[in-house]
């Protein structure tokens, strides 16, 4: 498995085949959403959506042998392809792992310009709901 910054340099490498054109890049994000898996419908609560997206973003997160496996979905193409960037970057890692993540590959696609401020803190929104999870399984690990 490719380690977490080695995923992000990947998906810097994505982008950059993009260049500046704004349109495509909105497109590719909205292309990554359709490569999650599946959402079980039943979870489609208010209990998993994110609090602080202008969208509707569900996510849960379980613990498999010791690592978190995340699952997302959204009600609009642009969000679900932003949380799958961050699944790919952190899902089946260890709590650990998932909290001390830095993500820079964010800033360094210029990701706040391409998507506005206020999906830029939904985002954030995301990656904090993410780390809680992380948080909340490494107690219990430790517990």
């Amino acid at each position: 498995m490719s380690s977490i910054k080695e995923i992000q340099d990947e998906i810097v490498a994505e982008f950059e085949i993009l260049g500046d054109d704004k349109e495509s890049t909105i497109f590719y994000i909205m292309e990554l959403g359709n490569s999650l898996e599946s959402f079980p419908e039943g979870e489609k609560k208010e209990d998993n959506i994110i609090k602080g997206c202008q969208s509707k973003v569900w996510l849960i997160a379980d613990e498999v042998d010791g690592k978190v496996h995340y699952q997302a979905d959204s009600n609009t193409d642009i969000t679900k392809g932003l949380i799958s960037l961050l699944i790919r970057v952190l899902n089946d890692r260890s709590p650990e792992e998932i909290l001390d993540a830095e993500l820079n590959f964010i800033e360094k696609i210029g990701m706040g310009s391409i998507i506005g401020s206020q999906r830029s803190n939904g985002l954030a929104s995301m990656i904090k709901q993410m780390k809680l999870y992380a948080f909340a399984f490494q107690t219990k690990q430790n517990a």
